[in-house]
């Protein structure tokens, strides 16, 4: 496949209109062809590559958001990430992220999918279009709802913080007179 100079980008960050980054053999190198909703794009990087360089991109490592994702949901292996959580970016490998054969998938943009063939696994995107991606469905759908998992513990925890901050910033003004009162003991004026 030849590459076309027009589409061929150095840099690139995940952001909300990725939908999966997959690699691509050209010669001896392995590189990236991104999609997107309505473009696509080829990286001299490998996806695992493009995936850390994103992740350091909103502040982590990869191995950060690994890390805090094998802790939230006590899972080890293949674990989905959450490259940006404020901006639904919540991704997850299709193998083990060291393998150069990864593919990375966004979560926020598969609509559906269903069994091809024997590891193989038909996916359509919210843009209506479909991708065949060598892994089998019953895989694809574990990983389908542990990223799920991921992105509803992060938002409860996220949603526990605001109810938090709310409550301390905007707590009734009598729960602030009886803890001057705990602190400062009682005064009567008469």
């Amino acid at each position: 496949m030849e590459i076309l100079e027009s589409k061929l980008i150095e840099m690139y960050e995940v952001n909300p209109f990725t939908m999966f980054i997959q690699p691509e053999e050209y010669g001896r190198k392995v590189y990236s062809k991104i999609v997107e909703l309505e473009d696509e794009f080829i990286s001299p990087y490998k996806p695992t590559d493009l995936i850390k360089r994103s992740c350091e991109f909103f502040g982590s490592t990869l191995e950060g958001r690994q890390k805090g994702s094998s802790l939230l949901m006590g899972i080890t292996h293949k674990v989905p990430i959450a490259i940006d959580p404020s901006n639904f970016i919540y991704f997850f490998p299709t193998t083990s992220p060291v393998r150069a054969e990864c593919i990375w998938i966004s979560h926020e943009h598969v609509i559906s999918h269903r069994r091809y063939s024997t590891g193989q696994t038909l996916v359509t995107f919210e843009n209506k279009e479909s991708y065949l991606f060598p892994i089998s469905y019953s895989s694809f759908e574990n990983q389908l709802l542990r990223t799920a998992l991921l992105k509803t513990k992060l938002m409860q925890r996220m949603e526990h913080m605001e109810r938090k901050t709310f409550y301390l910033h905007h707590r009734p003004k009598f729960m602030e007179a009886s803890e001057a009162e705990r602190k400062y003991g009682s005064k009567t004026i008469l």
